[in-house]
């Protein structure tokens, strides 16, 4: 079965998305432990052995079985291999150090007064700096790249409310933020739709309105919310994800 080359995802009336090779090979080994081909308990074949299968490089497959074991679906146990743990997705998956809802709500209690104080606060250089980050952004095509950028977006916004407080707790959840932005851009095709939110926000910014630069951001942290919970929810035979093999038949 060779996934190494991005397939289309969706079906129906939904617009085709173009998928990554690691986005196929999670599907793939997600869709094997759910019907029960690796039991809880069972052991996945080593790297080495599935590179072979599934025909994709060792890094790709790495980032399939980490993004499984943020589902909650697989553990890792050094020097034994990685363990089928859940026969279905954690509706909580964690980043880091953190819960994805425990950092939703505090993003949705910070991040949001934090725009409005931005755009009453901000200076000239906090805007040619958030302009250039965000043209930045939206001419880069390389995920880990654009994913360093996000982090430095949310950080510039809060240095632009001119409470160093704000910064700090950004700051703490740095690394929980990077490992989301990146699990939900590599699974949810989120980048295009972040650059677009991203830009409404400096806008609002720009234009001194704290009501629209609330709005703004309420509307990206509502949208990360959304797209996380649609990756995360289990998957029914109707709306997975189908993978053409290389005679063209799905898998």
């Amino acid at each position: 079965m060779n996934l190494s080359d991005s397939q289309t995802g969706g079906s129906g009336f939904d617009v085709p998305r173009r998928i990554s090779a690691m986005e196929a090979v999670l599907t793939h080994l997600r869709e094997a432990i759910e019907r029960g081909d690796y039991a809880v308990g069972d052991k996945l074949p080593s790297e080495a052995e599935l590179c072979r299968r599934l025909e994709v490089s060792r890094p790709v497959l790495r980032e399939a079985l980490r993004a499984l074991q943020t589902m909650g679906l697989t553990a890792s146990r050094t020097g034994k291999g990685t363990f089928v743990i859940s026969s279905g997705p954690v509706e909580d998956p964690t980043f880091g150090d953190y819960a994805a809802s425990d950092l939703l709500e505090v993003r949705r209690h910070v991040e949001i007064p934090v725009a409005g104080y931005a755009a009453l606060r901000r200076s000239a250089e906090d805007l040619d700096h958030l302009s250039h980050l965000l043209e930045r952004m939206e001419r880069e095509t390389d995920t880990t790249a654009w994913v360093a950028m996000d982090t430095l977006f949310h950080l510039a916004v809060a240095q632009a409310a001119r409470n160093p407080v704000f910064r700090r707790v950004i700051e703490e959840i740095r690394d929980a933020l990077a490992r989301q932005s990146a699990f939900l851009n590599e699974l949810g095709g989120r980048r295009e739709q972040s650059n677009r939110e991203h830009r409404a926000i400096v806008e609002a910014l720009a234009d001194g309105s704290e009501h629209d630069a609330v709005e703004a951001m309420t509307h990206h942290l509502e949208r990360v919310e959304t797209t996380l919970t649609s990756i995360v929810r289990p998957a029914t035979a109707d709306d997975r994800t189908t993978v053409p093999t290389e005679g063209g038949q799905q898998a």
